[in-house]
């Protein structure tokens, strides 16, 4: 059978509505109309690597194959831009490290709770969390405390390198010197995370819009999800908000990228105008309140 180059298939009008449809149910990424070349392009390369002829062979494989799970998380990393570095968005970091944790862990140490629960949501390649775990070691009034920072992402291959550790100098392009010499060394002609941030960090693979999931995360007192939600329509982005917030502790804080936010998905949260930045708080329960 004669196969076409990539470049060559086209993707008709029906199959497109299918494969999206199929990608929307499966992540929550919705992909209008005006981003159909991009789907096209980028999953046309999937339909030579599986020696498919038409966009209707690869739905029906993305549909019934045993592997179907394990493409569906492949294309993740084709359709979405993983791309990302350390210490990103000070602003907030700031807001973060000055404002955000000091409130928390007073809060935490008056009831004698010494343990702090961060989650990084689409972590990416690691940077994120990473920095995380840097920036609360060099938080003095944490000493002696439990810390888990959790990453989480859709994609395997990202995942793989952040369990790695190991970075180039793009990832390094806004990271003060004092922190690239006291948490890395250099390895496999890159750096390598230190293991006393790595022993903070463990990564899974999660899917934001599978809800059954996010049970055994546990609850987290911080959740990251920076430059994630921009991929999601407004039914999606719903979901995933009220999965963060059944999430979090209450009092606890969601910290979305500079261009996001929750206006028309929901009013559940407060927005909390710190010195250095705005973030979304889940408020406290109030007076008897159940659990």
């Amino acid at each position: 059978m004669l196969f076409l180059n990539d470049s060559d298939i086209k993707m008709t009008d029906e199959e497109y509505l299918l494969v999206r449809d199929l990608i929307y149910n499966f992540s929550g990424l919705f992909f209008a109309e005006e981003s159909r070349f991009l789907l096209e392009r980028r999953l046309a390369q999937r339909l030579a690597h599986h020696q498919l002829a038409t966009f209707h062979d690869y739905y029906y494989y993305l549909r019934y194959d045993q592997n179907r799970e394990q493409e569906l998380s492949d294309i993740m990393d084709l359709l979405t831009t993983n791309e990302t570095y350390f210490f990103r968005e000070s602003f907030q970091l700031k807001a973060f490290t000055d404002e955000i944790i000091p409130e928390v862990s007073a809060i935490k140490s008056a009831r004698g709770d010494r343990t702090l629960r961060i989650w990084s949501a689409g972590c990416s390649t690691g940077e994120e969390p990473y920095t995380i775990a840097m920036l609360l070691l060099e938080k003095p009034e944490l000493a002696g405390w439990t810390i888990e920072i959790v990453g989480t992402d859709i994609s395997q291959r990202v995942l793989h390198q952040a369990r790695k550790g190991v970075y180039g100098n793009s990832s390094f392009r806004v990271t003060e010197p004092v922190y690239k010499n006291r948490y890395f060394h250099e390895q496999d002609g890159g750096h390598r995370v230190a293991d006393r941030i790595r022993e903070l960090v463990t990564f899974s693979r999660l899917n934001l819009y599978d809800q059954s999931r996010f049970l055994f995360l546990g609850k987290m007192d911080i959740i990251f999800c920076r430059n994630v939600i921009i991929y999601f329509d407004q039914p999606a982005k719903k979901k995933v908000i009220e999965h963060f917030y059944s999430t979090l502790n209450p009092g606890g804080f969601l910290l979305l990228g500079h261009s996001e936010s929750l206006m028309n998905i929901t009013t559940a949260f407060s927005l909390r105008h710190f010195k250095n930045d705005m973030v979304y708080e889940k408020p406290a329960r109030s007076e008897g309140e159940s659990h």
